[in-house]
Parts: C-alpha cells; sequence; structure tokens
C-alpha cells in the first residue's frame, strides 16, 4: 500500500489486495442475492443534463471527447478538458456516471413495461468524480448499490428493510466495527418548519456542514445566508446534537417544543427505523439528527454510515430515501436504498492489514515437468483435478525440480505435483515439506487450501 500510483486517483491493487476486494464484493452480491435482489448493469456513459437531474452537483464531471475532429452535433463532444463543471456543460454531451442512482433512475424509467414492482436491485459498477484525490477519496472508485423501487408507491418498510440488509452485508465483511447513523428528512424539515425557517433546503445544507466546521460557524451561516433569529438557530443546532442507540430521541425532540404534522410524520418513521434495526443488529445503529444528507432529491429516510474509531474516513455507505428521482409523465417510481463505497473500504481494509489473503495467487496446485516431453501428460493430470474444482498450472519447462519449486514458492503456490518414473504420482506441501503418494483422480487438499481465503488479520 506505500506504492506510488502513476497517475494519481485511480487505484490498482496487487493481486493479492485485488483477492482482498474480490471477496468483499462476493460477499456483498452473497448478501444481496439472498435478500431477493436482482443485479444490473448500466452504461458508464449518461448525458450530462440526465446527470445534471440529481440536483446540486459541486463535483467536476468527467466529460468524454473525440481526439479527432467531429462535426457531428451527437457525437458526444464534451468539449477538451477532461473534466469540467457541469453547471457549465452541454447538456447533451456525454460524460462518465459519478454515481449510480441517477443511471439507475434512467433505467427504470426507460424498462418500467418490462420490470416487476417492486423492483429490487443490485449493483456494482466502477464510477468517476474529478475529485482531489486522497485517503477514502479516488477518481475511479467501485460502488455497490441496493435499492428498492416502486410504481405510484413504496410502503415505507423497506425503508427498514434496506437498513437491515446493510447492516448485515457490512457485519458479513472484515472491517472495523460500523454504526448506521440515520435521520429523516420529513423530521428535519418538519421541525425547521415549525420553528420558522421556510428555506428548510437551506438549513439543510448547513446542517450537513456541522462536523465540517463546527456549530458556532453553522450558526453563523444560518443567521447571515437564511436570516434565522438567535434563538431558531439554537434551536435548529439543538436538533443536530440528540443521538441515542434506541427510540428515547423521540422524547428528546418533543422536549423541545417544536410541533408540526411533518415532524410527527418524520418521528414516527425513524422510530420504526431505529427501533427494527436495533432489535435485530443490536449496537449497529444510532438515531443521529445531523445527518442532513445534502442532496436535494432525498425525501425521507436517509443514512451516513462510519467505521467506529476510523471516523475521519468519511461515510463508507449512504443514501435514502427518494420519491421523485424517477418520473414518466405523472407515473412516478420512488426508491429507497444505500450506496457502499467498495473501494474507500477496501482501501482501509488492505492500509490497516485488517484482512490478508491466504495466499497470492487462486492456484493451488503446480504439476512439475520430468522433462519437455512430459507436458502433454501433466496437461492430462491438471484437467483430472481442474475437473474437481482444484485450481492448477503446469511448469512452462522441464527445469530442474528445485527451480520448478522454487517457482512456486514464489508465486504463493502451496502444492507442487510430481510423476515419478514409475507412473507414481507424488504431491509436496511447500509449506510443511511433507511429500506423500496422490491420485490425480481422487487427490484433494485441504477445504482451507482448496480456494484463497481471506481472513480477518
Amino acid at each position: 500500500m506505500a506504492r506510488t500510483a502513476s497517475l494519481s486517483g485511480f487505484p490498482e491493487w496487487l493481486p493479492q489486495e485485488r483477492l482482498v476486494e474480490l471477496h468483499v464484493l462476493d460477499t456483498l452480491r452473497t448478501t444481496f442475492e439472498l435478500h431477493g435482489f436482482s443485479s444490473i448493469e448500466t452504461r458508464a456513459v449518461e448525458t450530462v443534463g440526465q446527470l445534471l437531474r440529481k440536483g446540486d452537483i459541486d463535483k467536476e464531471v468527467y466529460g468524454l471527447s473525440r481526439l479527432q475532429e467531429d462535426d457531428d452535433a451527437g457525437s458526444g463532444s464534451a468539449g477538451t478538458d477532461s473534466t469540467q463543471r457541469a453547471e457549465k456543460a452541454d447538456p447533451n454531451a456525454l460524460a462518465l456516471h459519478f454515481d449510480l442512482t441517477v443511471p439507475f433512475a434512467r433505467y427504470v424509467v426507460e424498462n418500467a413495461g418490462y420490470l416487476a414492482f417492486p423492483f429490487r436491485r443490485y449493483q456494482i459498477q466502477k464510477v468517476w468524480r474529478g475529485e482531489r484525490p486522497q485517503e477514502g477519496r479516488a477518481r475511479e472508485f467501485t460502488q455497490a448499490d441496493i435499492d428498492v423501487v416502486g410504481d405510484g408507491e413504496l410502503p415505507f418498510r423497506y425503508d427498514i428493510e434496506i437498513a437491515l440488509v446493510i447492516a448485515e452485508a457490512l457485519g458479513a465483511l472484515p472491517i472495523p466495527d460500523f454504526r448506521l447513523r440515520i435521520n429523516n428528512r420529513k423530521l428535519a424539515e418538519g421541525f425547521y418548519r415549525g420553528i420558522g425557517l421556510t428555506d428548510t433546503a437551506g438549513v439543510l445544507r448547513s446542517i450537513d456542514k456541522l462536523e465540517k466546521i463546527g456549530a458556532e460557524k453553522v450558526a453563523q451561516l444560518l443567521k447571515s445566508e437564511l436570516g434565522a433569529t438567535d434563538e431558531q438557530a439554537d434551536l435548529a443546532l439543538k436538533l443536530a446534537t440528540i443521538r441515542t442507540e434506541d427510540t428515547s430521541f423521540v422524547q428528546q425532540v418533543r422536549a423541545l417544543g417544536v410541533k408540526d404534522d411533518l415532524l410527527d410524520e418524520g418521528l414516527g418513521e425513524l422510530e420504526q427505523v431505529i427501533g427494527a434495526v436495533a432489535q435485530r443488529a443490536p449496537g449497529k445503529v444510532v438515531a443521529d439528527l445531523s445527518i442532513a444528507r445534502g442532496l436535494d432529491y432525498y425525501t425521507g429516510t436517509v443514512v451516513e454510515t462510519v467505521l467506529v474509531g476510523h471516523e475521519q474516513l468519511g461515510s463508507i455507505c449512504s443514501g435514502g430515501r427518494y420519491d421523485a428521482l424517477a418520473s414518466k409523465g405523472n407515473r412516478k417510481f420512488p426508491g429507497v436504498g444505500l450506496s457502499i463505497g467498495v473501494t474507500r473500504l477496501v482501501s482501509r481494509i488492505l492500509s490497516q492489514e485488517f484482512a490478508v489473503a491466504s495466499r497470492a495467487v487462486p492456484t493451488a496446485v503446480l504439476v512439475a515437468l520430468n522433462d519437455d516431453d512430459s507436458w502433454s501428460a501433466a496437461q492430462d493430470i491438471a484437467a483430472e483435478l481442474r475437473g474437481r474444482g482444484i485450481a492448477t498450472e503446469v511448469a512452462a519447462k522441464a527445469e530442474k525440480f528445485g527451480k520448478q519449486i522454487k517457482f512456486a514458492d514464489r508465486r504463493g503456490i502451496p502444492f507442487v505435483w510430481f510423476t515419478n518414473e514409475d507412473g507414481k504420482h507424488q504431491v509436496k506441501d511447500l509449506r510443511s515439506g511433507e511429500q506423500v503418494d496422490a491420485d490425480p483422480l481422487s487427490w484433494s487438499p485441504s477445504e482451507d487450501d482448496l480456494h484463497v481465503r481471506v481472513t480477518t488479520a
């Protein structure tokens, strides 16, 4: 992990690091499918106009342009700069998607006639953002999303289910302890409305900066930019300081004395989510009323997830309820979903050595060659082993056995297969030095050696 990247912000893993990433991806995929989510993949490219549908975008979008002159207006040229501010871009230009939610919303609208609703999907793909590379932030990275989308309506219980699925998925990964920090936009907006702050979106954007700039500066923003009184700013900040691991936040909010119907609705929804997750994943959830999620399209439940003791890494999983992101005429497709920052997680796993692969390559056995004429017979042995699920390579050259053994050891292959002159077979465990008779039709390594294992360090 101390290697210097040749192109900043575009991580590339060594083979043993990639095995850890694949373990994370396989674990997420298995968990999602156990809960009935179907896999989809959307195109990497969207129009800038489509990407801007998400709301406030303060990130640089990677636009596409041709190296050759092209007068075709529909060619997807996005200008000469590799990245450009989204608000300045031609809405018909093409750009790489910077998340998976907006492409998914388009996918639902375009394929609504072929989907069964509520539609449960998971999606694991690369995304691109023109950010300043730093720990936890890359320009090219992998996300793993799950969403449930309805046609016209989506029962609130899916908000609860999504949180439970993510708690289970993260709990199966080789990572430190984590907390789902959950709030509700209705609760927050109703509270702000109840204290007389009508620009609720502006208040949310200010509160979203609380951890970065502190309460005093947020109060100044509320007063200078939104016209809040001292009392209003104080109440907004008091709400944001409420954090509980159970449903006792309800009484704390009520004690602030604010009345509003939307506030009541949001309190009821958040109480259901926190109560269910606290029961089924105890110790993994916090009602955190400072969580705002600055993007405009969230309408209810909002979630951010941190690793305990590694909060400076930022949120490793975030999302929430959106009721109007996807629509087709009068037809609405409300949804709720969460997105896991896989690359951010894997970077921390590797840098802190939370998990290691049991070996650097998938290969369990190297079949050694007695001489060049034995290559074909060695391939027959390898085919027998592979047919029983044992990853096997055949040596490329009939070097001295010592060199072939060193080659296997350098590659991290645990076993070397030999065929004696009398036709009998033996296999050598390079770790213990033990060499035993073996039959290619029946021999198998232990379960621990059959496949690469990723274990918590």
